[in-house]
């Protein structure tokens, strides 16, 4: 046979194509740097999901920090005496008659004890410009003459360390147009009792 090869005895080159050396390196760069990609995505991965890395520990040992209200504990009850305990002298101090007898029958019917019924002193006759006010010894501020309070809320209250007795006087002023409404007095007397708690903020880092 004639041509570039020649068969000798019974051997003969084997015709093939020769190996694409550059392409093959290519191939095998890139996969390498496939895998070299993948692997540090799924470290990453893994630090994410289990907490692993500066950061996220940083991040996760902080306190809870999220803006919010919480409500103070609640208060106990306070021990206030009960309007049965409580006696009110009622005085007008107005030129308009018949009030200090229709106010003290109200008070009665709302539980409360009444002494003295009349016109008021000299040191209060024409001289109060308010609803009323209320009086009664030091030992008053913070027990009986809050209760007193619920019925006349508008009323200004006083103290005096010369008041004789545990009685309380309710002088009635020119702006006096009637006691509380009886609904709202006892929501104030409950709520006087049993405090609601008070919101308090909870500020965040």
């Amino acid at each position: 046979m004639g041509g570039k090869y020649r068969i000798k005895g019974n051997k003969y080159p084997r015709m093939r194509r020769p190996r694409r050396r550059g392409r093959l390196v290519v191939l095998v760069v890139a996969s390498a740097a496939v895998l070299g990609v993948g692997g540090w995505g799924t470290l990453q991965l893994i630090d994410v999901f289990t907490g692993g890395g500066g950061k996220a520990s940083a991040a996760g040992g902080g306190t809870d920090c999220a803006p919010g209200t919480k409500s103070s504990p609640s208060p106990s009850a306070r021990a206030l005496p009960e309007p049965r305990t409580i006696t009110v002298n009622v005085f007008n101090a107005t030129t308009r008659s018949g009030l200090a007898k229709k106010t003290a029958d109200e008070l009665k019917k709302r539980g409360f004890k009444i002494g003295d019924v009349g016109n008021a002193t000299k040191q209060y006759d024409k001289k109060v410009k308010g609803p009323g006010v209320l009086l009664g010894p030091a030992s008053a501020l913070d027990t009986s003459l809050p209760v007193l309070g619920t019925q006349l809320p508008d009323a200004e209250r006083r103290t005096d360390a010369a008041h004789k007795g545990a009685a309380l006087d309710l002088v009635i002023g020119d702006a006096f147009k009637e006691l509380a409404k009886k609904p709202d007095a006892d929501r104030a007397l409950t709520k006087l009792a049993r405090p609601e708690p008070a919101p308090s903020s909870k500020k965040g880092c």
